[in-house]
């Protein structure tokens, strides 16, 4: 795995968040990862329906080939 480095507030807010939910950092960091993943997922997914709006029968139906 490559090196990554948090930032200085990222690094404080772990601390803090790691009291007061009785969490550790890796704990917190994949469920924040998991989480960035599934939105981004679903923005792709958001993207590549937005490009049509019409099923394949009904984009195909007036064409002819």
């Amino acid at each position: 795995m490559k090196n990554f480095k948090l930032t200085e507030q990222n690094i404080e807010n772990l601390e803090a968040f790691k009291k007061l939910i009785n969490k550790d950092e890796n704990t917190m960091i994949n469920e924040a990862l998991e989480l960035y993943f599934t939105e981004e997922y679903e923005k792709l997914q958001d993207t590549n329906n937005s490009q049509t709006n019409l099923s394949f029968d009904e984009f195909w139906d007036d064409m002819d080939i």
